[in-house]
């Protein structure tokens, strides 16, 4: 253990590194989004609050603006230096679960319980484009750091890979089911698709094929996924309380 840092009041649902590497984002049930820096010894620096539970958030590449996502169905963009609220993203009609911003752009992506995917400009606050074709909630959504392919993930396990170009129908589809899919992570090269699933298993995909295989390990749910920065290892935590690397 490298770090701790003590301060949220209740379950941690996610965390987003900032593009320098010196601050970690987390969100929490406590209806909080917390900044952490490890320069000055992990300590909390900066407190975002609301009035519901957080689900996730993600920095801008800027590393100046934090979005974050909300049981109360909004997303929104804090100003990280006048640490305020600059906009509140309202269109889906259920809970927010997972927002990330699209490489190197100011578009921003959310999924939603109820069952659909947004597209914003985060400029400007408005919604751009709708992805439609889950049958059930989503859980996750991400995008490729290359080309222009989106994946998400619902409760049922099906995933769906999209173009940012073309929102109307999705390209392909995964079914990973009956239970839950909880989180996607592309590799660094866009070609993988790791999946964190319910019923204890890491899938890997590979996009182009649609082939997918299975990492047992855990002994319960699987909560994220992630790939290392080369793209040569997925990293796993789960409800079992183990994180599990895949070389």
């Amino acid at each position: 253990m490298v770090l701790t840092g003590v301060g949220h009041s209740d379950w941690l649902s996610g965390c987003s590194f900032h593009p320098d590497g010196g601050k970690l984002a987390t969100t929490s049930g406590d209806s909080t989004v917390r900044l952490w820096d490890f320069s000055c010894g992990g300590g909390c620096v900066l407190t975002l609050s609301h009035s519901r539970p957080t689900w996730g958030c993600c920095f801008h590449s800027c590393g100046h603006f934090l979005a974050s996502c909300y049981a109360d169905r909004t997303a929104r963009l804090w100003d990280l230096s006048s640490q305020r609220c600059t906009l509140t993203l309202r269109h889906h009609t259920a809970s927010v679960n997972s927002v990330c911003f699209l490489p190197f752009s100011d578009l921003l992506l959310t999924c939603s319980a109820d069952k659909t995917l947004a597209l914003w400009d985060a400029r400007l606050g408005v919604c751009t484009a709708i992805f439609q074709g889950h049958q059930h909630p989503c859980n996750h959504s991400t995008c490729s750091m290359v080309g222009h392919t989106v994946a998400s993930c619902d409760s049922c396990g099906i995933i769906n890979l999209w173009d940012i170009r073309k929102p109307a129908v999705s390209m392909a589809t995964v079914d990973a089911g009956p239970r839950a899919a909880n989180q996607v992570a592309f590799s660094p090269s866009g070609r993988t698709l790791a999946v964190a699933c319910s019923d204890g298993l890491v899938r890997v995909v590979e996009v182009d094929s649609l082939v997918s295989s299975s990492l047992p390990g855990h002994r319960d749910s699987v909560q994220s996924v992630a790939f290392d920065h080369r793209g040569g290892a997925v990293l796993s935590a789960g409800s079992d309380g183990l994180i599990n690397v895949w070389a």
